[in-house]
């Protein structure tokens, strides 16, 4: 068989998009950076551009490393996600006797609160250009005492936005921007585009659907002149404790849905490559997939 220039061409790109895919999902703790990838991608922004404006890779409970099967939403460090790009982070946060621990659920997630802002600020220190959303959830009991113990930690600190006002990004290059929403009410407001259930899956093609509805409201969303709130879609889901997916953990989901999820966002760049997603927040990323979100940008 013949192959001309035309058609080499093609099967190079077809190679590449399908390769792309692959990488859309990661179950490795060790990230691997391309030696010409940016990792500082946001210094191309344009300063007086609203962060409610931008595509964000995010993660859905980002530091649930660990629990087993039905826990784990990750795999990568706190300081690989920031490398790889990801640039919204979901924390859950439980207060005992004035110390704030990580979990997911009952589940210790073997840090503290301290510690990932710690890892946040080390990050911002050395890429000053960047900015990371942060998402305070607070879990189990006594959750007033989240907010009361993190206001007394971050007392006069200014590597934090805590008003909810919607800052520029030369407002926030180098900060912490916390994002609030039911009982934490620190920073801006959130804007989930997930309607009541939309996590639980028990067929992957319905949880695709979802995710292709909530993209479309986040999009409407997006830019709005009108619009106070930074806009969250999550791709993330899991039938576990459901009748019909009991089988369906975050992994196994996360295994179809990137991939999906990488060639969905893939069309739609090609027919609009400024359009604007806000936040979209994943279990399991690849690099691919977060490079593909991050793209809207460019």
């Amino acid at each position: 068989m013949v192959v001309n220039g035309k058609s080499l061409f093609f099967l190079m790109f077809l190679f590449l998009k399908i390769q792309g895919q692959e990488r859309a999902f990661n179950d490795k703790m060790t990230l691997s950076l391309p030696d010409s990838y940016n990792i500082g991608w946001m210094q191309t922004l344009d300063d007086h551009q609203l962060i409610s404006d931008i595509t964000i890779p995010g993660t859905h409970d980002t530091m649930a490393l660990y629990g087993g099967p039905a826990a784990e939403c990750q795999k990568l460090s706190l300081e690989d996600q920031l490398m790889a790009g990801i640039r919204y982070l979901d924390l859950r946060v439980f207060a005992s006797e004035k110390k704030l621990y990580v979990m997911h659920g009952v589940i210790y997630e073997h840090s503290s609160f301290p510690k990932v802002l710690k890892t946040i600020k080390a990050f911002l220190s050395e890429f000053r250009s960047e900015t990371v959303l942060v998402r305070v959830k607070p879990d189990l009991f006594d959750k007033s005492n989240v907010q009361v113990l993190i206001q007394n930690m971050i007392e006069n600190d200014s590597d934090f936005w805590i008003q909810s006002l919607i800052p520029t990004m030369g407002d926030v290059r180098g900060k912490i921007v916390f994002v609030q929403k039911d009982s934490f009410k620190m920073g801006v407001p959130l804007l989930e585009t997930d309607t009541k259930g939309d996590y639980e899956v028990t067929h992957v093609e319905e949880k695709e659907n979802d995710i292709r509805e909530n993209l479309r409201k986040a999009n409407e969303y997006c830019g709005d002149d009108l619009q106070s709130s930074v806009v969250l879609t999550y791709s993330s889901g899991t039938g576990i404790g459901t009748l019909g997916g009991m089988f369906l953990t975050p992994k196994r989901i996360a295994k179809e849905i990137n991939p999906w999820l990488y060639g969905y966002l893939d069309e739609v760049s090609s027919k609009n490559p400024k359009i604007c997603f806000g936040v979209v927040a994943m279990d399991f990323p690849g690099f691919d997939l977060i490079q593909m979100v991050i793209n809207f940008n460019n």
